[in-house]
């Protein structure tokens, strides 16, 4: 399906024969704008960055590569194709068909849904807005922008059905969208970890890797929903989500890769030796996987959530990739959890499969973000030392659910606050670990160079060479 770039506002959804929505959006437009440069990527506004744009939405055409200056980026809307005939794929529902509009008794949850998915999308970018000052190379500063592009462009795919099935609602949801702040104390984002600040590299490259993931699985359960534009938004969303966990996994695993270097050359895993060498040590990488993926944990909900059994059952927010269930109503099946009793251990708990959705879509991100660590730890194995990163527990550091202030370690286990307290240096980064890591934020932007903390990468972006001026700073 080609997207119509003589409108102001591209897009495939036939925006120029629906003058009321177009006014609508043409009127958000210029405040999107005003948002962008004052909450955007600091510093580069009028560069021209070598960004992908998408032309159709199909295999071959979704990507198009050219210079542009981020202010000029063709945002727009973007929906997967129409299948025809589509059926409502789980829940009480299944098999009738798809939603064309929202029906009435859904109008609320929907709408919620559309606007927490669509506040985290601003929110990221403002969360990086400073990361260009300390860029380890012209490289990675391009695929920051890339990945700040796409999100603003996500944001306008939200205002769309905002502003497109929600009437008057909609419209001062969409405001409000550009009106809360990431970190804001007066009107912060929705979600805790998007009012986290972002402020290094290394964060930046766990928040693409861990937090991004957690987004490719909202976006996978909103694709199965039986109200069809959000579906078929969200499949799209879904192809431009793949290159933000590329960014966070190629470049942890670039930063991996130099470590080991060091640490061969140096024939030492001394976090002191390596701090001097100036690359970053195992255990301060474990630290911060410990940080970012249990920050994660929170954003799938509690374990036990009516919420998303009535939304399942409604056929309003699936389970990513629904086609693979053998069961697709779930209206009497139960499995087994793990929780914990009174008597400080942990017990299974028999629970209905509806109830469990958030730990379902939990456990297949879990799955997930263990290919990352697995590669990562064949690195480390073949450069010969004895070092094993692993994802820690579920249950470390939760607010919400059945763990909620249940303290444990990271591998789980029950400890005691005092024992917390003076292990959290353990745990989690400390203050000398951000201090060391902020040292560490040199800018480099002369074409093919790279920050001494993190390899260079394996092959240059659209089959152009590492070197390549990717961003135009003259």
């Amino acid at each position: 399906m080609m997207i119509n770039y003589q409108e102001r506002i591209p897009n495939n959804v036939d925006l120029g024969n629906d003058r009321r929505l177009q006014r609508a959006l043409e009127h958000w437009q210029p405040r999107f704008l005003e948002w962008w440069q004052e909450l955007g990527p600091e510093g580069f506004q009028a560069n021209d960055v070598y960004l992908r744009t998408a032309t159709s939405v199909d295999a071959k055409g979704w990507a198009t590569f050219g210079a542009v200056k981020m202010p000029d980026y063709r945002w727009g809307i973007f929906l997967a194709d129409q299948q025809e005939g589509r059926t409502i794929g789980f829940g009480d529902e299944f098999g009738k068909p798809v939603w064309q509009q929202v029906p009435g008794e859904y109008r609320s949850i929907l709408r919620r849904l559309i606007v927490t998915q669509g506040d985290t999308e601003p929110a990221s970018v403002e969360q990086q807005r400073l990361l260009g000052q300390t860029c380890p190379s012209l490289f990675d500063l391009r695929n920051l922008f890339q990945v700040n592009v796409e999100e603003g462009r996500h944001l306008w795919a939200m205002v769309y059905l905002l502003h497109a099935y929600f009437g008057r609602d909609g419209r001062e949801e969409a405001e409000d969208l550009l009106m809360r702040h990431s970190g804001s104390e007066d009107n912060p984002r929705i979600l805790g970890t998007f009012n986290e600040p972002i402020s290094e590299w290394l964060s930046f490259f766990m928040f693409t890797y861990f937090t991004d993931r957690d987004g490719k699985y909202q976006l996978k359960c909103l694709a199965e929903s039986s109200f069809d534009p959000l579906a078929r938004t969200c499949q799209f969303m879904l192809t431009e989500e793949a290159h933000h966990m590329y960014v966070g996994e190629t470049g942890i695993t670039r930063i991996f890769k130099r470590t080991l270097e060091k640490m061969v050359e140096l024939k030492s895993d001394d976090p002191v030796i390596l701090r001097k060498a100036g690359v970053i040590d195992l255990p301060t990488l474990q630290r911060y996987v410990n940080y970012w993926f249990s920050s994660c944990m929170d954003l799938f909900g509690a374990e036990i959530s009516s919420n998303a059994a009535i939304s399942f059952a409604n056929g309003i927010k699936g389970r990513p990739d629904e086609r693979v269930f053998e069961d697709h109503v779930e209206r009497d099946t139960s499995l087994e959890i793990e929780m914990p009793d009174e008597a400080g251990s942990v017990r299974m708990g028999e629970i209905t499969v509806r109830s469990a959705i958030n730990e379902q879509v939990r456990t297949a991100y879990i799955k997930d973000c263990m290919v990352g660590v697995t590669r990562w730890n064949r690195l480390i194995k073949k450069a010969g030392f004895d070092f094993t990163i692993e994802l820690p527990s579920s249950r470390f550091r939760r607010q919400i659910g059945l763990w909620a202030d249940v303290i444990t370690d990271p591998k789980g286990a029950f400890i005691s606050a005092e024992e917390y307290e003076r292990r959290r240096d353990e745990f989690l980064p400390s203050d000398s670990d951000r201090a060391f890591i902020h040292s560490l934020m040199q800018q480099v932007i002369e074409p093919g160079k790279m920050a001494g903390w993190i390899a260079a990468p394996d092959r240059g972006i659209n089959n152009m060479p590492v070197d390549y001026e990717y961003v135009n700073l003259k």
